[in-house]
């Protein structure tokens, strides 16, 4: 165990910084459709193959109105939202034609799947509705679960609301979600994780630096530890001193308080061992000016979201202990500001990290790798099994990628056919960049034994994630996570414009239903270790 300080932190403002919880209450009546209950909702969502089945028209009253619309449109109408009444009730009804996949293509793709839920739900919400019923009508019960799951995450994004600082009048909540004619009733506990997860990357990432600073962060940690049952640990700058962290200190130390740490959180469910089968590791850049190397106003202007690498770290731990997941789990937060100043780190400084590497600072706005790496490091001292990272660490994997794709890195080549899988199963959609060793030339020093970076910004998101890799012990095995999909104006998958909670329900793809996966591309990673 490494030293910690463990000073009392008062909770304070927390509860007021944490983002609210999902609002509706999510009700399942399985087997054949009552028409009587139909009309007991605001508004009713249904899903429908293409080419409906004659019986949609008998099941649901109101819907037949629409045919001539839907083969006026023809083949224009898959996709589209279709408003209609239910009966001469004021139940409106919203219905989309799910296209069928392209030839080849894996039926209803997640991605797909999840933009069309997104559309059908924007349409459905717009009126304010207090209660909501689900139906997938007319596909196998398989398809209609992944449908109805795609439609709660989509309702799950779109009631969030970010924390507000103003007195306004805020839109009538959706209290209660039914899903109707299912052939049984569904676990739920996977979806809503995934969206309060989600939402809560999300919350965070709203929140303005002077809300949510190093303290504040700090408390609200300690909150969420008090409500999952996590133990709390907070390494200070005077603790991170005596570890050696100098990377991470070169960053904080042009910050104007001295309130800047690494927390540790640790999740360790019964019967599982002390040792962590997994590390999450987040990049919590709470405000990045560019320190010394400062940025430009408009560049600058978002730079509050530099943390949610970090939430997305802790926004997975919360997801997985929610679940139960059997894994032993550590989960280590680089929490801190990169200022300018005339205490703030320079170009060319020499720096020692925890783990006796030493750097050449080449650019003070290259910052994520400087704190992840001290943060690595002291995360690989307990030797996890699987250790992710998530950052917004590069603007050159958004102009690789855009933000419609997020960029990963591992010390594992075999995995990363997995990684893409992972990425089309949860429509989180990721890909791999190559990690071969003549990188590392272009991050030599005649004076350290390693560059912070390149004077170059080629490929950088590469040489970032070779950097990192210098940190984590060879028996680990990595993946960096580069988080190009943190935001996006015009939405992403069920995402309305914004921020995203990108990596979420991407992790809980990759760590649960590709557990197996895992094992066998990268033994001994993901075995429990049990008592």
């Amino acid at each position: 165990m490494i030293g910690v300080s463990r000073k009392q932190v008062k909770q304070a403002a927390a509860d007021g910084l944490l983002p609210a919880g999902i609002p509706f209450k999510v009700t399942q009546t399985p087997g054949r459709l009552r028409k009587n209950l139909l009309t007991s909702f605001d508004h009713l969502i249904v899903v429908s193959p293409t080419r409906p089945r004659p019986s949609l028209w008998v099941d649901i009253p109101g819907l037949k109105s629409l045919q001539p619309r839907i083969r006026r449109l023809g083949k224009a109408s898959a996709g589209r939202a279709l408003r209609s009444m239910v009966g001469s009730s004021t139940t409106a009804a919203t219905l989309g034609l799910l296209p069928p996949p392209e030839k080849g293509r894996v039926p209803f793709p997640a991605f797909s799947l999840l933009r069309f839920a997104g559309d059908l739900v924007a349409d459905a919400i717009s009126d304010e509705p207090r209660s909501i019923g689900l139906i997938a009508h007319g596909f196998a019960p398989d398809d209609a679960e992944r449908i109805v799951t795609a439609l709660l995450l989509a309702l799950g994004a779109r009631v969030w609301q970010p924390a507000a600082f103003r007195k306004e009048k805020r839109p009538a909540q959706l209290r209660k979600i039914q899903l109707l004619g299912l052939d049984t009733e569904i676990n739920l506990d996977r979806v809503l994780a995934e969206a309060e997860g989600a939402n809560l990357v999300r919350g965070l990432t709203a929140l303005p630096a002077n809300k949510l600073n190093a303290t504040a962060y700090r408390e609200l940690l300690v909150a969420l530890a008090r409500q999952n049952g996590w133990e709390f640990e907070w390494l200070d700058e005077p603790a991170l001193a005596k570890l050696g962290a100098g990377a991470f200190l070169a960053v904080a130390q042009g910050n104007a308080g001295r309130d800047a740490g690494i927390a540790r959180l640790r999740y360790r469910p019964a019967g599982t061992a002390s040792q962590p089968d997994l590390a999450l590791v987040g990049k919590g850049i709470i405000f990045d000016t560019g320190g010394t190397n400062t940025k430009g106003a408009k560049d600058m202007l978002d730079m509050h979201l530099d943390m949610s690498g970090s939430a997305v770290s802790l926004a997975v731990l919360q997801a997985l202990t929610a679940l139960r997941a059997p894994l032993s789990v550590d989960c280590w937060l680089a929490i801190t500001e990169n200022r300018s100043g005339p205490g703030a780190y320079k170009q060319r400084d020499v720096i020692t990290a925890s783990n006796g590497v030493t750097i050449e600072v080449m650019h003070t706005d290259a910052e994520g790798r400087m704190v992840l790496a001290d943060t690595l490091a002291l995360a690989g001292r307990d030797k996890p099994r699987l250790m992710i990272d998530y950052a917004t660490l590069t603007g050159a994997c958004v102009h690789a990628l855009s933000e419609r794709y997020s960029g990963v890195f591992t010390n594992r080549e075999s995995l990363n056919e997995l990684l893409i899988r992972a990425g089309r199963d949860s429509g989180e959609r990721v890909w791999p960049f190559p990690m071969d060793e003549d990188f590392d030339d272009d991050l030599k020093s005649k004076v350290a034994d390693v560059s912070q970076c390149s004077s170059s910004s080629e490929a950088d998101q590469i040489l970032a994630a070779r950097f990192l890799q210098r940190f984590v012990p060879e028996t680990t095995t990595w993946i960096h996570m580069d988080l190009s999909s943190v935001t996006r104006k015009e939405g992403l998958g069920q995402m309305p414009g914004g921020f995203t909670g990108f990596g979420v329900r991407y992790s809980l793809a990759l760590l649960l239903d590709r557990a197996a996966d895992l094992r066998e591309l990268a033994t001994p990673v993901m075995q429990p270790r049990h008592r």
